[in-house]
């Protein structure tokens, strides 16, 4: 059991004005199972690459700890290469019979580790790389994002696997997987970084707490304040014209005063101006212990969404609906279902049963030109109607495309400029982003562009695919508010079970 000691770190990437961290410091045990969580573009993934020795930054990390981080990088190249192969460049020290050991606990057939790494599925990569990572016990791991693009079978196998481990950093937006692997979090806050003992949940209700006090307590100073600046302004006021009335006066409405009662009114005065200042003395107290009270308080935003009302309350239907690339290897038969108005659907099914591959059929059905169903190698049989004029606002798991500045992706695809970027500040995108290209966005920076995109697109059915990859978890609960309180008809791909079971109201599986 070592001790990892952060102290006064300092990092800013080359060329940037804003600090990623400034002065942080806190202390880590390396035995732990810590989830590290915060806001999209709070330094997750930089925390970890910083870990591992790939900037340089001010400050001190110490410990005599040894990192090692997934995923581990693979090259177009090495898709043709074992599995095998590429273990012994990934983690050189480790023999292959421990990585054989891990990988029996992931519940993965040794063969995989002779087959071309491209075969391989995303599911079963994902657990390969996890078993070597794991092949040795003398390192502190670093595990970023493990279940993206998962389904629901291979997330529970990495999370049993997980819950089985310990000595490890996560980053994960799961709160499921968090819950269940974690015994310490490791907090990037707004303002400030903390670690607290317990998994997701506890510091959910730790923070709504600390939030609901702070709150609170800010309330009463600015209660206190107000009162304190009313008691100053009236003794000013007083103390003004009292002194005012030092010189000169009418003999026969004041008979008995006399010039002796000036020093008498200038102490009375003096006397009023003392209690001004003690009263702004007060109110500096009260407005430093006000200050930082909201500083780390997460402000959720209200979104909106435009969904439209359509004629008929079916929109999609399908009936005996087989689906491939290759007529001899159907993804999948005689699949039968419907979408009505209303109805928010989830498909669900293992990697690679044809989800993705079923939206396309449905964006093509709805397609005005016949013509690109044909061009798109989709072979469809079986009944597949889409109704006559319906409008859809699409989220695509690809982000590759992004580039430029928000402003000229919102030219260039006839969006509201000002309404685009409103909806990406309330989903928590820094007004510094807006002039950046968006190839240097993170991962969840670039799918709140596509997230805000189709919020801002007026549709009768809504078509996300893997929408909350990389996505925090504030923003999470605030997509699943808007959801709830619109209400929009919806076709979705997303393996989060707490966002599934909150705003679903039905699934589809794929066989």
């Amino acid at each position: 059991m070592a001790r990892l000691q952060v102290s006064d770190l300092t990092f800013s990437y080359e060329g940037s004005g804003d600090n990623v961290f400034e002065d942080v410091s806190f202390s880590i045990d390396t035995s732990w199972k810590l989830g590290l969580i915060g806001r999209n573009g709070k330094g997750k993934t930089t925390l970890l690459n910083l870990f591992m020795g790939k900037y340089e930054y001010v400050g001190n990390i110490s410990g005599s700890t040894v990192f090692d981080c997934f995923p581990y990088a693979v090259s177009g190249s090495d898709l043709n290469k074992k599995a095998a192969d590429l273990a012994s460049v990934w983690k050189p020290q480790v023999e292959e019979w421990q990585i054989l050991v891990q990988l029996g606990q992931i519940g993965m057939d040794p063969e995989c580790m002779y087959r071309p790494f491209g075969t391989l599925s995303y599911g079963e990569r994902t657990r390969v790389m996890l078993a070597v990572l794991f092949a040795s016990d003398d390192e502190m791991l670093l595990i970023d994002e493990p279940t993206n693009h998962l389904d629901k079978d291979a997330r529970e196998i990495v999370k049993e696997y997980l819950e089985s481990k310990k000595g490890f950093i996560l980053v994960s937006h799961d709160r499921d997987l968090l819950d269940a692997v974690t015994d310490h979090i490791l907090v990037l806050n707004r303002s400030s970084i903390e670690v607290l003992q317990g998994n997701f949940s506890t510091w959910q209700e730790n923070k709504e707490r600390a939030d609901a006090f702070a709150r609170a307590e800010n309330e009463k100073h600015i209660k206190e304040i107000g009162k304190l600046k009313a008691a100053a302004d009236r003794s000013d006021r007083w103390a003004i014209k009292n002194e005012n009335t030092k010189i000169g006066f009418d003999p026969l409405k004041e008979p008995e005063r006399n010039i002796s009662t000036r020093s008498y009114i200038g102490a009375k005065t003096k006397k009023m101006q003392s209690r001004v200042k003690s009263y702004e003395k007060r109110i500096d107290r009260e407005i430093a212990q006000k200050e930082g009270l909201l500083k780390d308080i997460e402000q959720i935003a209200d979104l909106k969404i435009g969904p439209i009302k359509y004629h008929k309350d079916t929109l999609i239907e399908a009936k005996d609906l087989t689906l491939s690339y290759d007529p001899g290897a159907p993804l999948f038969t005689d699949l039968t279902f419907h979408i009505r108005q209303g109805e928010r659907v989830f498909l669900t099914g293992r990697n690679g049963c044809g989800k993705t591959s079923l939206i396309k059929a449905i964006l093509l059905r709805s397609a005005e030109d016949p013509g690109e169903a044909e061009d798109s190698g989709i072979n469809v049989s079986g009944e597949l109607r889409v109704a006559s004029g319906l409008k859809i606002s699409y989220i695509n798991q690809d982000t590759s495309f992004l580039k430029g500045t928000l402003r000229e992706y919102a030219n260039a695809t006839g969006l509201n400029e000002s309404l685009f970027l409103a909806v990406l500040r309330q989903l928590d995108l820094e007004r510094e982003q807006f002039d950046k290209d968006m190839r240097d966005f993170s991962e969840g920076q670039k799918k709140k562009v596509l997230i805000a995109t189709s919020l801002i697109t007026p549709a009768h059915l809504y078509i996300w695919d893997e929408p909350l990859n990389y996505i925090d978890v504030f923003s999470r609960m605030q997509i699943e508010k808007l959801i709830l309180q619109y209400k929009p008809t919806m076709l979705l791909v997303e393996h989060d079970v707490r966002f599934r079971e909150k705003v679903g109201t039905r699934e589809l599986t794929i066989f």
